[in-house]
Formats: C-alpha cells, structure tokens, sequence
C-alpha cells in the first residue's frame, strides 16, 4: 500500500513542477522508461518514511497541485511525460490516476465524476495507437452508460467503429485493470477489437 501512496505522491510532484513550468523538457517518451523511472523512484524512497508520514506528504501536495491547477487556464499547454497537453487534460489524468490506484488498495464506489476519464480514453485514442505504431481506420463513438444510469456518449453519429456498455467497465479496461473480455462491453466496426485492447488513460 505504501509503494502505491509512493507513486501517487511522486507523479502528483511532477504534476506540480508540470504546473509551475519546471518539468524538464527532456522526459523519457518510452513507455518503458517511465516505468523504469517511476519503479527506481519507489525503490530509492521505499523505508525512508513511515506510512502515515507518505500518507501525509502525499495529501499534502495532492491539495496543492488541486489549487494550483484550479488556477490555470483550462487550455494553458503544459509540459508532459508525453509532450505538452492542456491544463484539463493534465488534471484528469491525474483525477484517473488517483482512481486506479486508490482501488487497487480498496474497492469504492463509481460516481458520474469518472465521465471526465471517460472522456479522455476517448479523446486520447489517436495518441494510444501511435504508441503502438498502429492507427485508426475511422472515427470512434462511445456509448456508455454512467453509474447514475446517465447516458455518456462521445464521438459523431455516423463513427464507423461504436464501443458501448457499462462507462465504470470502460474506464477499467483503459485503466489496463480488467481485460476486455471480463466485461460486458460490446464493439462494432472496423476498429473495434484494437480500440478495446489499446484504449488508456495515462501517457
């Protein structure tokens, strides 16, 4: 649990110096070296806190960068792991990585706020094929349904590939917790099996 906390404190740090135009613009874009990096940050801090110190350092600059990225403008471009991305974008990823994490310690409750990483797996499903080499045939459309029975629904009428089923399973798979096929979630088109197998919600 702690290694979890670890991780979410260290990105959080990122995500702040990213807000404050202090991320190098040199970061690895290998998906592998990320993960390198953040595994080597967790095993280089690992013993040095107790958990209730992590805990606390952790909340501690996860309420300021939700300040501070409350401040920005929506649109402002800020640096990445991946490139620069909008403020918005940068907070949701952060609201999806909290997420995922926080269930991996703990089953909780979906709310509608998981529309906003909904939303990003969709909008984000170019740069999730270019990481693979691979593109997309067409348009994509999502047709989800929200916790609240609401209706999430992303991408134009006529989309040649549409996903559709339960958004909590959505966000799962692109959160690479649950395999497509222990879902109900349903695919048609051209683009269909690859969207489900690539679909993310980090860079």
């Amino acid at each position: 649990m702690s290694d979890v906390v670890l991780h979410l404190w260290h990105s959080d740090q990122l995500a702040l110096a990213s807000v404050r135009g202090e991320l190098a613009p040199a970061m690895p874009s290998h998906p592998g070296e990320v993960d390198e990096l953040a595994g080597a940050r967790i095993d280089a801090d690992r013993g040095q806190r107790s958990g209730a110190e992590v805990h606390a350092a952790w909340r501690t600059t996860a309420e300021t960068l939700r300040r501070e990225l409350a401040a920005c403008d929506p649109s402002a471009r800020l640096q990445w792991v991946a490139g620069d991305l909008a403020a918005r974008t940068l907070a949701t990823t952060r609201l999806a990585e909290c997420w995922i994490h926080t269930n991996d310690i703990e089953d909780t409750e979906p709310t509608d706020r998981l529309v906003h990483v909904a939303r990003l797996a969709h909008r984000t499903l170019p740069y999730a094929f270019s990481r693979e080499g691979r593109s997309l045939w067409g348009a994509v459309r999502f047709e989800l349904t929200a916790p609240s029975g609401a209706a999430w629904v992303f991408g134009d009428d006529d989309a040649p590939t549409v996903i559709s089923g339960d958004g909590v399973e959505l966000v799962r798979v692109a959160s690479r917790r649950v395999p497509p096929s222990a879902t109900s979630l349903r695919g048609t088109g051209p683009d269909a099996d690859a969207v489900l197998e690539l679909v993310r919600t980090w860079a």
